[in-house]
This record gives C-alpha cells, sequence and structure tokens, in this order.
C-alpha cells in the first residue's frame, strides 16, 4: 500500500504536472515566436545597422555621428542604400532566433527539471547565464555564414546582387571557413556575452518591475504585461550592448577584405585590436548601437510574448516556492 501511495504521489506531485506542460510543442512555439521577434526587429532596425557598420568600417569617412550617417549613405547610395544587407539580415537572424529564444526556453526547463523549483529559483540567474550561453552557441554556428556576407554587402555594396550571389562568390573568392567562419571567434566573443546579459539582465529587470507593481512576472497579463516586456528589454539591451560592443567592432572590421593583413584569423583580430585601440573599440559607434539594441531588445521581449500568447503558450518562469498564494 506504501508503495502505491508513494507512485500516486509522484503522478500527481503539482511541481511534475506544471513541468510537463514544458513538452516538444512548446519548444517549437518558442522557437517560432524567437525567429519571428528577432528577424523583425533585426529587419526594421537594418538602416541603423548600416550606418553602424559603416561607422565602424570607415570612422574617417563616416564621421558625422548616426544622424550625420544616414544623410551621407543616402547621399551616396540613395534610399536604397539603407536597406544594403536587408535579405541576410531577415533570414539569418529568424534561424539565430529560433536556435536562441527556443534554446534559452529549452535548457531553462532542463536546469529546473534537474535541480527543483527551490534550487533552480535561488540559482536563476546562473541558469540564464548558462542557458543563454549554450543558446547562443549553437545559434550562431548558423548565423555566422550569414552575417558574413551581410557584412561584405554592406562594405561593398557592388559585391553581389543577391544574398546567393554574395554567399556564393564569397566562397569562391576565399573558401568556404574563411569565408563565412573568419568572424566565428569574434562572432561568439561578441554574441555569447551579449545574450547572457540580455536574457539575465532583462530577467531581473521584469521581476523587479513587476515586484514594484505587487506581482509576480507570471502573473502578469495584458498591457502591464507587455509594458514589462518593453522597460526590462530596454534596460537589457543598453546593458548588454555595452558589454559586446568592442567584440562587435571586431567583428564589422575582420568581415572586410584585406583588414588585419593575411594571417589567421587570431592574427587578424590581434592587429585589428592593435591599430585601432581598446579606448575606440568600446567605443565608436557605441550610441548607435546602444540606441539599436536598446530598441531592438524591447521589440524582441515584447513580439516574443505576443507571439507566444498567439500559439496558446504559456511562458516558463521561475517560481518562489514560498511566495505561493
Amino acid at each position: 500500500e506504501t508503495h502505491r501511495y508513494i507512485i500516486i504521489e509522484k503522478e500527481y506531485h503539482p511541481q511534475q504536472k506544471k513541468m510537463s506542460e514544458f513538452d516538444l510543442m512548446y519548444y517549437l512555439k518558442a522557437s517560432l515566436a524567437g525567429g519571428v521577434c528577432c528577424s523583425i526587429t533585426h529587419g526594421a532596425l537594418c538602416p541603423v545597422d548600416v550606418v553602424k557598420t559603416r561607422i565602424q568600417l570607415d570612422p574617417v569617412t563616416y564621421n558625422r555621428g548616426l544622424i550625420g550617417g544616414f544623410k551621407q549613405v543616402i547621399e551616396k547610395e540613395g534610399m536604397a542604400g539603407l536597406a544594403t544587407g536587408l535579405a541576410p539580415t531577415a533570414v539569418g537572424y529568424f534561424i539565430q532566433g529560433w536556435f536562441k529564444f527556443g534554446g534559452v526556453e529549452f535548457f531553462k526547463v532542463q536546469f529546473s527539471q534537474s535541480l527543483g523549483e527551490q534550487a533552480s529559483w535561488d540559482n536563476r540567474n546562473a541558469i540564464y547565464l548558462a542557458s543563454a550561453a549554450f543558446a547562443e552557441t549553437i545559434a550562431d554556428v548558423f548565423l555566422c555564414p550569414l552575417e558574413a556576407t551581410r557584412i561584405r554587402l554592406v562594405s561593398e555594396p557592388t559585391f553581389a546582387n543577391s544574398l546567393p550571389a554574395a554567399a556564393a562568390k564569397l566562397v569562391k573568392e576565399q573558401g568556404f571557413v574563411r569565408g563565412f567562419y573568419s568572424g566565428f571567434g569574434p562572432i561568439l566573443f561578441k554574441q555569447v556575452p551579449y545574450t547572457m546579459a540580455k536574457f539575465a539582465v532583462q530577467g531581473r529587470a521584469a521581476e523587479m518591475i513587476a515586484g514594484g507593481m505587487g506581482k509576480a512576472v507570471a502573473d502578469l497579463q495584458g498591457a502591464s504585461k507587455l509594458g514589462v516586456s518593453l522597460a526590462s528589454g530596454v534596460i537589457a539591451g543598453v546593458a548588454a550592448a555595452i558589454i559586446s560592443h568592442p567584440a562587435d567592432t571586431l567583428l564589422s572590421k575582420v568581415n572586410k577584405a584585406g583588414a588585419g593583413g593575411s594571417g589567421s584569423v587570431s592574427s587578424r583580430l590581434v592587429n585589428i585590436a592593435k591599430e585601432i585601440g581598446f579606448v575606440k573599440l568600446a567605443t565608436v559607434g557605441l550610441g548607435a548601437r546602444c540606441v539599436m539594441i536598446g530598441t531592438l531588445t524591447a521589440g524582441q521581449f515584447l513580439l516574443f510574448d505576443i507571439v507566444m500568447d498567439a500559439t496558446g503558450a504559456k511562458k516558463f518562469h521561475f517560481h518562489e516556492p514560498h511566495a505561493k498564494h
């Protein structure tokens, strides 16, 4: 009888029943929401990214700031110049968003299932950081070729007429690994800390904002839920932009033809860093990037929640066991 009671208790344990809701379909919905939110936000901010990349690649020419940079691009190339690299941006970031947001949800749930509710709550910062690092690393394997193609198109608008043509030409000229993955080290160096900061800061910022409203994040609904997503996204975006900016500048430079000499990727990165200096690496284009990433991240978390709600998925949140009503 005791054995039977234990089986029944385990079968209906509320924690187990709650965690069982996060199945394959949940991860697919989270991945879809991630792909949609990243593709739309990065695509919408493509003009800002074009100007930011030009400032990083050629600060001597593009030395009038963000607004002045817009005017310079339009004067030289027309309005179409601001849409340079839109196709690889939209496609690349859909794929990246799919693996990043879907991966973060997957790893958060897996860690939480392994640790239990109390330990998960106590170690939620570490879970955010680890989940984001694992998910971003996987996502970057797929993003890197498209990002290399985008940067080449932005730095050389006449390089090719389309995404497939640019990708094929890049491989033909430099080979698969050098053409597509020269920036893999710096993209990891940029994206992994960026994503770790993005999800960890957003999670805690959302908790603090919701706490100020006298609620838990999981209890928010409607306009208040979306408002918290926006506000926490802005905070997370600015923090993540500052942390990852030096590597972002290196990534833009290393994908430019001839930058840093003709040696290995690591030696080219060292040469570029020496030429520019850390202060410029950390500050050139930073204002534009903070505007871009702050807006981008707020939009991503807002759209993620909207798409998740539209699919009927209830997002996973950490719970403090003793705070249950």
